[in-house]
């Protein structure tokens, strides 16, 4: 309000304006100002993987994305109602940007988000059970609590007994209380087999699964296709 007060001081047009008027500006600009840092503070903890937003998704490139699932999807309230979210594809199709810009999306919605590779996530529960001092349960902890997870790069290897363990416990956590988005290469019908426990794999499933939107992705890789676009000398094609 100070800085907007100053700039008041020095803009002659503003000096007609009735002090009410200048009072709801100067408001305005705090309020406005207030909310930029909240945002910016999300988006740090969030730690997204790429900087990515929903205005820019390419829904003209054939992919499978729906464009009516789609926008319910940026509309955000399925966060409100605890579901899931599972997006499955082949390599190089955007499984991660869109997932990052549906991150993004809910933090300016002012929803508390976190992102993790499932390989790095895994390594540092490991660590910081290994370690004893109460790091694990906070950790824990933290997931359980961000209104939306995104758990990234799923299914890259069968899970080891610790790993079985640490997802059943996320998952338990947050069953009916907040919304996890997963990306995976595999399809959604070997996930079973990719967990390794069959009695593990049902309640992890279970929790995961059974409410979760699915966006199947298909087509040729989007990398290749921006390879495509660009000539030998470097010069993209029109």
């Amino acid at each position: 309000m100070a800085k907007a007060f100053e700039e008041q001081r020095r803009s002659p047009d503003l000096e007609a304006l009735p002090f009410e008027d200048r009072i709801g500006l100067l408001v305005d600009r705090e309020a406005a100002e207030r909310d930029t840092r909240r945002l910016t503070t999300r988006l740090k903890i969030a730690a997204l993987r790429q900087t990515a937003c929903v205005e820019d998704v390419d829904l003209r490139t054939p992919r499978g994305i729906d464009r009516a699932v789609f926008a319910k999807l940026v509309e955000g309230r399925w966060i409100d109602r605890h579901e899931n979210l599972l997006v499955t594809g082949a390599t190089g199709l955007g499984k991660s940007w869109l997932a990052c810009a549906l991150g993004h999306k809910a933090c300016r919605d002012n929803r508390s988000v976190l992102y993790h590779r499932v390989p790095r996530l895994f390594e540092a529960l490991a660590l910081a059970l290994a370690r004893g001092d109460g790091r694990y349960a906070r950790l824990l902890k933290s997931l359980g609590r961000a209104q939306l997870l995104i758990l990234d790069d799923w299914g890259l290897s069968v899970l080891t007994a610790a790993e079985r363990r640490d997802l059943l416990e996320i998952l338990e956590d947050r069953h009916g209380r907040a919304s996890t988005i997963v990306t995976s290469q595999l399809p959604v019908d070997t996930w079973h087999g990719a967990i390794g426990d069959p009695t593990v794999a049902d309640a992890i499933l279970d929790r995961l699964v059974h409410n979760a939107h699915r966006l199947q992705l298909t087509g040729e890789s989007m990398r290749k296709r921006s390879a495509k676009t660009i000539t030998l000398d470097g010069q993209p094609e029109h």
